[in-house]
Parts: C-alpha cells; structure tokens; sequence
C-alpha cells in the first residue's frame, strides 16, 4: 500500500501524519490509493474533485499515470479541475462558465480538448490552446 502512495504524488507525507495537517487533494489522492490496493471491477465511477491542488509538476504526472490506469481497467472518471496539464488530457470537457460564482453556471462549451480550445466563448479554450501544442 505504500507504493501507492508514492503513485498517486503522496510520497513526501510522513507515515502517522495526522488527517488534518492534509490538504482535500492529500486527503482525496489517500483515498484514490486505498481504492488503487483493492482489486479493480471495471466498474467504478471516481469524481475528484480538482486533485492536482498543491502538487508538484512531476506529482502530477505520476497522477495522471495512476488516473489513465484506471481508465484504462474500465472505469470512469469525472474530475473538476483548473489545472490544464490535467485538462489536456481529458476524453471530454464541460466548460462552465462564463465567469465564476454568481457569472457562472452555464455550460458554455463542451467536446475534446481541441474543440474547447476552438471555442470563441471559452476562457478555458483560450488558455488551453497553448498546452495542446506541448
């Protein structure tokens, strides 16, 4: 179980760290590790909820490595994140928008990430459209 915490970006942690030092991505990622210990079903729907919060660039690799794992057994994930390394890498994007809190709440676009960053309305598009050339 160890080893799936190094996975998932969480290796810097202290064995017996107590729960409310963590940040919510410390405390979701612990919890995608324990799922990562048990034997997959193909059937599982994972939402996480902007997971890549406070980790460092090569963390999140490893946690798009673990994340497209799991994909790849079959099941699905729905993931609300800022973070456009992570968003590149999607199968679909909703885009909500258009402004945050009481501006937003519409979907404003949705397809591929190439789609999105064509998208004239979208302020994700715009900013995304750069990270698809990486």
């Amino acid at each position: 179980r160890l080893q799936t915490l190094n996975e998932v970006g969480l290796g810097y942690d202290r064995l017996g760290q107590s729960a409310t030092t963590l940040s919510g991505g410390e405390a979701q990622r612990i919890k995608l590790s324990l799922e990562l210990s048990k034997r997959s079903t193909g059937k599982t729907l994972y939402v996480l909820d902007e997971p890549t919060t406070g980790l460092h660039f090569a963390d999140i690799e490893l946690l798009l490595d673990v994340l497209n794992r799991l994909v790849d057994a079959g099941n699905s994930m729905v993931i609300i994140e800022h973070n456009l390394d992570l968003i590149k890498t999607a199968d679909w994007i909703i885009d909500m928008g258009p402004e945050g809190g009481n501006g937003g709440g519409m979907v404003v676009a949705e397809g591929t990430p190439e789609e999105i960053a064509k998208h004239p309305e979208s302020y994700t598009g715009r900013y995304l459209k750069p990270y698809l050339k990486k």
